[in-house]
């Protein structure tokens, strides 16, 4: 396996933690897909970190073959996220549609990999190369967003699986929705060795405490009248594929669902905003930035056109959006830790993102959002 550059933490290119995908490789997963005589050529590599991917063309057709440690996704844990798909694509939602093997599974495991295949979704590529928390290109990408993802959630409802069962690189609320965080996520710690052996380093409970308390109250009042449902929890513009390159455009595919849960609807557009229209890359460096209220006032505007919030909702999206990231970044924190052993990008985890990111919200820039938004939801009533 050839050595890979990929985004980094940082926003810059790095190292690949995970080598790429052979052209060997790839002939093989497709033949246990069925694809008896694949003689495939790659025509591309992903560039995101925490995993590999590559596009196979083969007289079939393109297709996205994606492979992880078996330590992060298991065949069963990625079959959760199929399985939501699936009941997405039968209501109407553009997803990228997975292939089963011969054997009915979805995903399969070889050694330490475990793969997926996925058919590629119909649009254009647009923010193929864009890193997290890059911005869309234009507010009226935003919208049309908005607009897909309120009819995400719609086609959602009635989806009663159980939670995922795995803990590495999902995103959820469930410890912002305990009562005391602090003390659920000291009883988690002896399940999780990776993540208690980092935060044994730290004064943790004093530093997440401080991080949440100007929000946690505020979210916890309200998150009991939430409805559950299962989402996305990753909606930014490189997980979308686009109808044009314009302004016009709408989205045509949506896929990577590897964060995908049981949460809320309003836990999923929370997500949306904190990913997409704040420069998080310049406040990591230091730097004094507003967040794209254009974008966010467009967001909103197509998701409330799509699919109206309830009151508590709206309460629930001012209070949850300063604290929507931390279970994720715990995650990370563990993965970084645990799984790649970088304590760089565990460090970032932990202090520019957990930590970083709730302080950003008690900034002037932050309490201006804030303010944006919940002006936004009082037009909405």
């Amino acid at each position: 396996m050839s050595v890979a550059t990929a985004h980094t933490m940082r926003g810059d290119s790095g190292v690949a933690d995970w080598p790429r995908i052979t052209l060997a490789e790839a002939a093989d997963v497709l033949r246990h897909w069925g694809f008896a005589d694949a003689r495939p050529t790659l025509d591309w590599h992903s560039p995101r970190p925490l995993s590999a991917a590559a596009i196979a063309v083969l007289g079939a057709g393109p297709m996205f073959i994606k492979r992880h440690p078996v330590s992060v996704r298991t065949v069963t844990q990625l079959e959760e996220e199929h399985a939501f798909m699936r009941h997405l694509r039968e209501r109407g939602v553009p997803v990228a549609r997975v292939l089963a093997a011969p054997d009915g599974r979805t995903a399969c495991t070889v050694a330490e990999w475990t793969y997926e295949i996925h058919a590629l979704g119909l649009g254009l590529d647009l923010y193929r190369d864009a890193v997290s928390w890059s911005p869309f290109l234009c507010a009226a990408h935003a919208r049309a967003a908005g607009v897909a993802l309120g009819r995400l959630h719609a086609a959602a409802a009635g989806y009663a699986a159980a939670p995922r069962t795995a803990t590495l690189l999902v995103a959820n609320d469930r410890l912002m929705s305990a009562a005391r965080p602090l003390e659920d996520l000291g009883e988690w710690l002896p399940t999780r060795a990776a993540l208690a052996a980092y935060l044994s380093a730290h004064d943790w409970r004093r530093d997440i405490g401080a991080a949440i308390a100007p929000w946690h109250a505020a979210y916890r009042a309200v998150r009991p009248g939430l409805a559950p449902l299962w989402t996305h929890n990753d909606f930014h513009g490189s997980n979308l594929l686009w109808s044009a390159a314009d302004a016009a455009a709408r989205v045509t595919t949506v896929f990577d669902f590897g964060l995908c849960d049981r949460t809320t609807a309003v836990f999923d557009l929370a997500t949306a905003i904190e990913r997409n229209t704040i420069p998080w890359l310049d406040i990591h460096e230091g730097h004094t930035a507003d967040a794209h209220f254009a974008m966010v006032t467009e967001l909103l505007a197509g998701y409330c056109s799509e699919r109206a919030l309830t009151a508590l909702e709206r309460a629930a999206l001012v209070a949850l959006l300063p604290i929507v990231h931390v279970e994720f970044a715990l995650s990370e924190i563990d993965y970084f830790h645990g799984i790649t052993g970088s304590r760089a990008n565990a460090d970032l985890a932990y202090h520019a993102f957990l930590i970083g990111h709730c302080r950003w919200f008690e900034s002037r820039e932050g309490r201006a959002l804030l303010a944006h938004v919940e002006h936004l939801l009082q037009d909405t009533t």
